[in-house]
């Protein structure tokens, strides 16, 4: 079997040639069917590799988009259905199983760590935010794509935080309830922070702003809590398959979001790229230095500079899927959302590599961290 996926990673290689060379003979058809190849052979080949497979996740992705762009119309409407009405109940769907790995426990964290949970939420959404409105003020955008850039520095982190603390040997614990924390107060700090810093771009209803992310995040994340405290113990294979299936509707909302805006970011896609590759790297860097100087140790800096990094990009394509404005104000969560998966991604394998000197069981004023080794 393990031959097999090495020839498979080999394939990949030889295919994603073919497909270079194809483009540069205006092949454009054949070209499209073979980079659909070059991925199923690399998505199986990467297996072959304990490195690789770390970025499979990352790869599905970068699939998702890509072929999104060779073949939108296959994307956006399935037999008549518009897909772009999916996202909603899928983020929903991930916001309820994040819900159903969640306990009371979970939210006990606080106390046990109340700095680094403060420190992290905070740094979160200042700097997130403020990184948005110095892009929009920078570069000259149109009034709904800037609006997108403020949503992605509005909304909390996501569950990739959390997959990507874990593949880091970060604290695992903080993660989750920093996460969980943001989580819950957006339905009121988003809106808010939408409204002062959008509001100058698009028009912003407040309180329908926080009906509509209260039904598509508060509500299920609650009922999942609820869900798991019923019958938690009855299906332990949730705790598992949820992850798999946030995931997999993560990649899905990615994929129709990229479908429905093809025009526009063949036109600006390689500037919202930029943007993205800037706001994401100023968000790592600014929430590693600045937990340092609040005195937090080098594994919970880590830890918090990812959940500053890092957003909810299936949450900011759900609002500007409920503004009406998927296609444009949606466009730049996409491209976000998938950049800060590669480079997270990285980022998450360079840390485990790296282990600091302080995983150790350390106490830092009213909270103490264990090692992920002990």
């Amino acid at each position: 079997m393990q031959k097999l996926l090495q020839s498979l990673l080999w394939l990949s290689l030889l295919t994603l040639l073919g497909v270079i060379v194809l483009f540069q003979l205006n092949f454009e058809t054949e070209a499209k069917v073979l980079t659909c190849i070059f991925f199923v052979f690399l998505l199986a080949g990467i297996n072959a590799s304990g490195f690789l497979k770390g970025f499979s996740y990352t790869i599905w992705v970068i699939a998702a988009a890509t072929l999104s762009m060779m073949f939108p119309a296959f994307i956006t409407n399935i037999g008549g259905f518009n897909t772009e009405n999916l996202i909603v109940p899928l983020i929903q769907l991930i916001m309820f199983g994040m819900g159903t790995t969640m306990g009371i426990k979970d939210f006990a964290g606080v106390l046990k760590m109340p700095k680094g949970v403060i420190i992290g939420v905070v740094l979160h959404f200042t700097f997130m935010a403020l990184i948005a409105l110095l892009l929009t003020s920078t570069i000259n955008f149109t009034p709904e794509i800037a609006a997108g850039i403020v949503l992605i520095g509005s909304v909390p982190c996501g569950v990739s935080s959390n997959i990507l603390n874990f593949l880091s040997k970060g604290n695992l614990a903080l993660s989750i309830t920093i996460t969980s924390i943001a989580t819950l107060v957006s339905p009121f700090v988003t809106p808010f922070l939408m409204q002062q810093l959008a509001g100058q771009f698009i028009p912003i209803d407040l309180p329908g702003m926080i009906l509509s992310i209260s039904k598509m995040i508060f509500a299920p994340l609650i009922a999942g809590i609820i869900f798991n405290k019923l019958f938690g113990n009855r299906i332990a294979w949730l705790n598992t398959t949820m992850p798999l299936v946030a995931m997999a509707a993560n990649v899905f909302i990615i994929a129709v979001i990229v479908a429905a805006g093809r025009d526009s970011l063949l036109t600006i896609g390689l500037l919202l790229f930029l943007a993205a590759i800037i706001h994401n790297a100023l968000g790592f860097a600014s929430g590693y230095w600045a937990s340092r100087l609040l005195k937090m140790n080098k594994r919970d800096s880590r830890t918090i500079a990812i959940e500053v990094g890092l957003a909810n990009g299936g949450m900011a394509a759900g609002i500007a899927f409920e503004l009406g404005r998927a296609a444009t104000m949606g466009l730049y969560p996409a491209i976000f959302g998938t950049w800060m998966d590669i480079s997270g991604s990285f980022l998450a394998n360079w840390w485990r590599k790296e282990p600091v000197d302080d995983e150790k069981l350390v106490e830092s004023g009213e909270w103490k961290v264990e090692s992920a080794s002990e």
